[in-house]
């Protein structure tokens, strides 16, 4: 931690090598790494970039692009009054269950009445900075087995998790036991990743953080700083790019986004530092950069970014696919942007929509139908709470 400036989601925390130990801490306490100054705008443009770029497209031939221009309407709020709202899974049959990173519990939203009823608490759960109760996901034979993955902060480490849930039972009282799938991902006040998702490929994609420990990144035995594939049940999965590991990707600072295209590609979003925040195509056993690049690099080792996007305008958390195009919540930014796709590139500029609307965004997941859910994240002591907040949207999008 010395000789560098840091960003935490848009604040900067000057390093110098005489601010060590408590100090040093104190500071990244102060910050946090989903703050920073003003809430909207400010924007500062290097040069020879713009705000929100993305890299060229005609990588896909045969493959059509959605139109350049997208659209977006807000149908309806789904429930408000949500704390520290992080992880949110669809269930089939009807129904949204919502952790909250704060109050380690796990809500089942009712989408037509917006009622809400709480499953239970995750123990086990130690939130501090930006840790806690994060991402969720069901397991892909959730029809039979009732299975709800966790991804979590310890008082030692990340962890995944699964737990039955039990509808039958009181509320309160439908969580099963959790069962540790995969433990010892490093975890720090800052950048501690969290987002999960099963791939179309029945395996289970976990996004790490560096923990503010940038080393962690480039080191293929740290499971820090990565995207890590696991079977169901927590082992590496077969066909990994490095035998025997876990780490599908590296050189990530902190993944926040996972989603899947039509054709099954895996894209992710991560904060960047003081510079480009990006999103990225996932290739197995790519370098991403961090924290040798931060953005696109002339460095043919590191994999570019699809786009990339000044800091005060995005911080992406969740990401979702609809409609031929990429949708990433931004927190600092307070926006939703749309980066329409060809291939594994942009066919055309990102676009931003809900600018400042909803304050803080944090997950979007599909609907169906051209629709996705949208969450606010105005309650993780980095936001200016209102009343209601924080919500579950309805969106149509195009």
């Amino acid at each position: 931690m010395t000789g560098r400036t840091r960003r935490v989601e848009g604040t900067k925390i000057v390093q110098r090598r005489v601010v060590t130990g408590v100090l040093a801490a104190a500071l990244l306490l102060t910050a946090g790494c989903s703050s920073g100054g003003s809430p909207v705008g400010g924007d500062t443009v290097a040069p020879d970039r713009t705000p929100a770029t993305s890299s060229p497209s005609g990588q896909a031939p045969g493959e059509s692009a959605p139109p350049a221009k997208g659209s977006v309407k807000v149908l309806r709020t789904v429930a408000e009054g949500l704390n520290s709202p992080w992880g949110l899974a669809p269930v089939p049959g009807g129904g949204l269950l919502v952790s909250s990173r704060d109050k380690a519990t796990i809500t089942r939203v009712d989408e037509k009445t917006g009622k809400k009823t709480e499953l239970g608490t995750v123990p086990g759960v130690a939130p501090e900075g930006e840790g806690g109760l994060l991402g969720i996901a069901l397991s892909p034979g959730f029809a039979s087995d009732h299975m709800i993955y966790a991804y979590f902060t310890s008082a030692s480490d990340n962890r995944v998790v699964r737990m039955l849930y039990d509808a039958r039972k009181p509320a309160g009282q439908q969580l099963g036991a959790p069962d540790t799938i995969f433990k010892g991902i490093p975890k720090g006040v800052i950048h501690n990743g969290g987002r999960i998702a099963f791939g179309p490929d029945r395996m289970l994609y976990v996004g790490t953080g560096e923990t503010g420990d940038r080393g962690l990144a480039q080191d293929r035995k740290s499971l820090g700083g990565k995207i890590l594939r696991l079977t169901p049940e927590g082992e590496p999965a077969p066909g990994n790019p490095f035998p025997g590991s876990p780490v599908y990707s590296y050189g990530h600072r902190n993944v926040q986004g996972l989603a899947w295209d039509g054709k099954q590609r895996l894209f992710a979003s991560e904060f960047g530092q003081d510079t480009w925040d990006e999103l990225n195509a996932i290739k197995p056993g790519d370098n991403y950069g961090w924290p040798d690049a931060e953005g696109r690099s002339g460095d043919p080792k590191f994999h570019n970014p699809v786009a990339e996007w000044h800091t005060d305008v995005a911080s992406p958390s969740g990401i979702a696919y609809a409609e031929g195009s990429i949708w990433m919540a931004g927190l600092r930014g307070q926006r939703l942007w749309r980066v329409p796709l060809k291939g594994t590139e942009a066919s055309a500029a990102p676009q931003a929509f809900l600018t400042g609307e909803f304050g803080r965004l944090r997950t979007v997941v599909p609907a169906g139908g051209g629709k996705l859910w949208l969450t606010t994240s105005n309650t993780d002591g980095r936001g200016t709470p209102k009343k209601g907040d924080d919500r579950i949207l309805e969106l149509e999008v195009r």
